[in-house]
């Protein structure tokens, strides 16, 4: 058996954190499906701007779309949506055999409205109904500005991925937007069934204390908010207010840990793979993170659900020095930052091209 399938049989989803043309056009998406269990699909300004630089695969829709008069953040959004229709579409016989469960893509908001409420529920509504696909997510970040907007979103029938979350508190905070749009849709006499996964950063949190913590906390950090907040996610499916909507049709917003390639490279290239294995949740991974997990990937014993051993492993961080209320806070205003610094690069590139392709005549 590949060992992805090991995971599955554990109750965990694992998704491909990328996505190119090349990916989509020579087969290999469907081959990731079909040998390795793979069952959704997660893409933010970074992988794009890398699809679009480092291959030519883009040219002919540019083109087509220089033609037709989009320019910037119109044409951006129009490459990605014929990469994620075509993705959603190899991922749709999964999402109807789990009525919804699994089997979606994502496409990202614009990171300029990470801090803009109104502009993020506006963009989320329109891009999910331009994308005309059940599966598709729309990614919010889970800033105190974004909250809202996931809640009105939700509310408003759009699936949302909330991103940028970095901490058990953040989490929760996000599941509480989550569920007040259901109850808010409920009172309305509208269907419950509006899909939701919370992504929890990992890989972030190592990198930003590397060389400042004892040797044996090395890269224990990230893990340690996992289990914390793994903790946190099932005693909220367990709660009373939780069971109350689940009565009445709604979908679990499931757990997603995000930021699992490893970023130290003394440590192994599947790490949080491994670490992170548990049951009712997605796990999504770089392209070559899955390929090296299939190559020598292990699955052990899964993740404890009451989240035994985080607590007294964030207390050893705590004597080490490091706030990690404030660090998470600070994670998250950074990786807003990067996500918008991306975008911009991303939007230059395509500017590039654009001047590359009309030269050429």
């Amino acid at each position: 058996m590949v060992v992805t399938h090991r995971l599955r049989a554990l109750g965990q989803s694992l998704w491909l954190d990328q996505i190119t043309r090349e990916l989509l056009r020579k087969g290999t998406l469907r081959r990731y499906i079909d040998e390795y269990g793979v069952t959704g699909l997660t893409s933010n300004p970074t992988i794009f701007d890398n699809a679009i630089k480092n291959s030519h695969d883009y040219d002919d829709s540019i083109a087509a779309g220089l033609n037709s008069g989009l320019r910037g953040e119109a044409l951006f959004l129009t490459l990605a949506l014929e990469d994620l229709r075509a993705a959603a579409d190899l991922f749709r016989p999964e999402f109807e055999r789990t009525a919804g469960a699994d089997g979606w893509v994502s496409l990202e908001v614009s990171p300029e409205l990470a801090y803009d409420t109104r502009g993020t529920i506006e963009a989320a509504t329109s891009l999910w109904h331009e994308a005309g696909r059940p599966n598709l997510f729309i990614k919010i970040p889970g800033t105190p500005p974004g909250l809202p907007a996931i809640e009105e979103t939700i509310f408003r029938g759009v699936p949302v991925n909330v991103t940028l979350l970095f901490s058990r508190d953040q989490y929760l905070a996000a599941a509480d937007a989550y569920m007040r749009g259901i109850e808010r849709r409920i009172a309305a006499g509208l269907d419950p069934r509006v899909g939701s996964v919370a992504s929890l950063f990992v890989s972030r949190w190592d990198k930003a204390v590397l060389g400042k913590v004892p040797e044996r906390l090395r890269n224990r950090l990230g893990y340690a908010v996992a289990l914390q907040t793994y903790r946190a996610y099932n005693e909220l499916l367990a709660s009373e207010r939780w069971q109350r909507l689940a009565a009445q049709g709604a979908r679990p917003q499931k757990l997603l840990w995000a930021s699992t390639g490893t970023k130290d490279p003394a440590a192994s290239d599947v790490l949080y793979v491994e670490l992170l294995a548990a049951p009712n949740t997605i796990n999504t991974v770089p392209e070559e993170t899955l390929l090296a997990f299939v190559d020598h990937g292990k699955v052990g014993e899964p993740m404890p659900p009451d989240g035994a051993g985080g607590d007294a492993l964030l207390a050893e961080f705590s004597a080490a020095g490091i706030d990690v209320a404030a660090l998470a806070e600070q994670l998250q205003r950074d990786g807003a930052e990067a996500f918008r610094q991306s975008w911009r690069a991303l939007l230059d590139r395509l500017g590039a091209r654009e001047a590359e392709l009309r030269a050429a005549g």
